[in-house]
């Protein structure tokens, strides 16, 4: 697969190609693009064309020798958008995948035809949301390991292999270590959430325990143009956990946007 040169990376993303409207898919803090198996064939299947990259410093995305200044977190996406010679597509994405899906489309909305940001906290600095958000997530949940942070306990005890194969993907993804991380452009806020204007589903999972359904609906409460759903008995990760239910979802809310 290529990598595209940016400023302080070597970006490694994936493309299916082809003459379908573009769905681009942005991975969470866990894991790398390896984690789309069950959404990148689905979606090339049903006409997409289906992009997804590394984020800086995980997975195969290289940090390059002027990588002191890590940039911002829309610029890589801004990047290969422009690369790829795209006008306009959707945005699939997925917890800290979604705080960058949020900003892109508050900052480039004539080129995003629908946002889907499952599983977020929002990246929300309001003071309202952030003392629900600690009440509700305080810091000693990163204390856990992270199977029984990031997945729904009905999945780890019903499908082991695919807990191991998720924690696999999990702990190769940071080969770089914990470099300097990506901030915003401008900070996500109730005021900035209410001039959305693309078509945004809020997706959650009723066993999400980092970004609890409660929170998510705080989050879509603030967007004038969201959907809210949830998942049934999936935790932080409902696209690997319930694959099935989340693709029909998503796939039905994209097809109508």
């Amino acid at each position: 697969m290529p990598y595209l040169n940016l400023p302080g990376v070597d970006l490694w993303y994936e493309d299916t190609g082809g003459d379908g409207i573009p769905v681009i898919f942005l991975h969470a803090a866990t894991g790398t693009t390896d984690c789309w198996i069950y959404q990148l064939p689905t979606f090339t299947a049903a006409g997409y064309r289906c992009i997804a990259y590394d984020r800086r410093t995980w997975g195969r995305s290289r940090p390059t020798d002027d990588a002191l200044q890590p940039g911002y977190q829309g610029d890589d996406l801004h990047g290969l958008i422009d690369y790829l010679g795209l006008e306009r597509f959707h945005l699939v994405a997925t917890a800290a995948g979604g705080i960058t899906g949020i900003d892109y489309a508050l900052s480039h909305p004539e080129q995003v035809r629908s946002l889907v940001t499952a599983n977020t906290i929002g990246g929300v600095q309001d003071a309202e949301y952030i003392e629900v958000q600690t009440r509700m997530r305080p810091p000693e949940i990163q204390n856990l390991p992270e199977h029984l942070r990031e997945l729904g306990p009905s999945y780890r005890g019903a499908d082991p292999e695919g807990t191991a194969r998720w924690l696999e993907i999990e702990h190769a993804s940071r080969p770089y270590g914990r470099l300097p991380a990506q901030p915003l452009r401008e900070p996500i806020t109730y005021a900035r959430l209410a001039t959305m204007r693309v078509p945004t589903l809020v997706l959650s999972g009723q066993a999400d325990i980092l970004a609890p359904p409660l929170l998510m609906r705080m989050l879509a409460a603030h967007i004038p143009t969201s959907r809210f759903a949830s998942l049934d008995d999936a935790g932080h990760a409902g696209f690997w956990e319930r694959p099935e239910v989340w693709n029909g979802i998503v796939l039905e809310f994209i097809g109508q946007s």
